[in-house]
């Protein structure tokens, strides 16, 4: 299909189209940590396709799942009926959660996750006599995917841009966290920023707490660039939102599901928001599929009118049988082959061979926690983001795939790579930044 004729009835997503469609890269199968494309190379996946396959790729039990599931139920209405595997797969996550998070509502994506959980963050307020609680607040540099909830809490100003006038008008923003004057290089937690927490005091000063709904973050940012969050910053800020009664919602999209070698980021730091939104591994990517966990008091919160519909919200393919069946077997190879624990025995290795870029041309920062690392490459002169797109060209050419977000590369592996492979990929990428204009 290296046509461009024979390419152009699909508008790709968030792709340059027009150069694509004159150079493509085409993927036509994937086993396990390698996808294979077109003209018959092995492709290392670097980036868990999009930061969605934990598992590796064709995951047998989740396959087989998967087949099993579309033969015996292959749709079922969520609005008013159920089906068991939906129920199941709730039950464990609620487990998965350690218990702490007891009910889980479903969605389509991560996006929906998260206009889902704003509405709802919305509609507890409202449900328990605090209507004027409407005002979210978001983070610079904080994505939370492509919603008009979710660009209007997210803070990249590209995202935000085009569609500016029809954003949420009740919106503020806290500073990101990002500062390599003082945390360049850093392993895990920086050390420097915890008190950037405390700029939702001065929002809560500005707007007053009475009018506050709900403050969302993603734990670790993942999609500008793998942005670690200051040591105790996050805590400071859970801090502040129960003193004033604010929700505080975790976007999980990327971090649930072992990438840092605990379930989700609130485990790794030790922090439990209200609600958390989740995505991408909940599958493995298998079939698309998100979720909102919550905590018992803000369910309750709703079961206490009168009967009939408590939460107005829903999708077609709310908890889809054959992503529930998806979800259900990912719980089981989580469980049965220790992914979590593979995590914790590698991660160090996976940094350490990050950091060893330290030193190569144009490598200016690099950032790491759990199964993530960011490299970030000085831009050219008058051209932001050009660098690491290159890197990206060429790194495919040479059997590996990246993802790269303005002039960082980010890395996100499927969480069963071995010790061998991340040589490979690491070995790769060096010989790639060595090259590199």
């Amino acid at each position: 299909m290296s046509n461009s004729s024979a390419l152009s009835a699909y508008w790709m997503p968030y792709t340059a189209n027009r150069g694509y469609k004159a150079d493509p890269r085409m993927l036509v199968s994937a086993q396990g940590m390698y996808y294979r494309d077109d003209k018959g190379n092995a492709i290392l996946d670097g980036a868990a396709g999009l930061w969605c396959v934990p598992l590796g790729h064709a995951q047998p039990r989740i396959v087989s799942a998967v087949q099993n599931a579309v033969a015996r139920l292959d749709y079922a209405p969520s609005f008013q009926l159920g089906h068991p595997d939906a129920f199941r797969l709730a039950e464990r996550l609620k487990q998965y959660t350690g218990k702490r998070f007891t009910q889980v509502f479903y969605t389509g994506s991560g996006s929906e996750a998260v206009d889902s959980a704003l509405k709802m963050a919305l509609a507890y307020h409202r449900a328990r006599g605090d209507g004027t609680r409407t005002r979210l607040i978001g983070r610079e540099r904080g994505y939370h995917g492509v919603g008009f909830g979710g660009m209007s809490v997210g803070g990249i100003g590209g995202n935000r841009k085009t569609f500016h006038s029809a954003l949420l008008p009740s919106v503020d923003h806290l500073p990101h966290t990002h500062n390599p004057e003082k945390n360049a290089w850093s392993r895990g937690e920086p050390a420097h920023g915890a008190e950037l927490a405390d700029e939702l005091e001065r929002l809560v000063g500005l707007h007053d707490a009475a009018n506050i709904a709900a403050v969302i973050v993603e734990p670790v940012a993942g999609s500008t660039g793998v942005l670690v969050p200051p040591r105790n910053y996050l805590k400071r800020l859970r801090d502040i939102c129960t003193r004033h009664g604010i929700l505080l919602i975790f976007d999980e999209v990327i971090t649930g599901f072992g990438r840092l070698g605990t379930p989700f980021a609130f485990d790794y730091f030790d922090v439990e928001p209200d609600i958390v939104t989740v995505a991408k591994g909940l599958t493995n990517g298998v079939v698309p599929m998100g979720a909102v966990l919550v905590k018992p008091h803000i369910h309750d919160a709703f079961m206490q009118g009168a009967d009939g519909i408590e939460f107005a919200h829903g999708y077609t393919y709310s908890g889809h049988p054959l992503a529930c069946a998806a979800g259900l077997a990912v719980q089981d190879v989580f469980e049965q082959d220790g992914i979590l624990e593979h995590v914790q025995s590698i991660a160090a290795y996976w940094q350490d061979a990050a950091h060893a870029l330290r030193g190569l041309p144009h490598v200016i920062d690099i950032r790491t926690i759990g199964m993530m690392a960011g490299i970030e490459l000085a831009p050219l002169p008058g051209k932001p983001g050009a660098r690491a797109f290159t890197a990206f060209h060429r790194a495919f050419d040479a059997g590996l795939l990246i993802r790269v977000t303005g002039d960082t590369i980010a890395l996100s592996p499927p969480l069963i790579i071995d010790k061998a492979q991340i040589d490979e990929l690491f070995g790769k990428l060096a010989t790639i930044l060595k090259n590199l204009d």
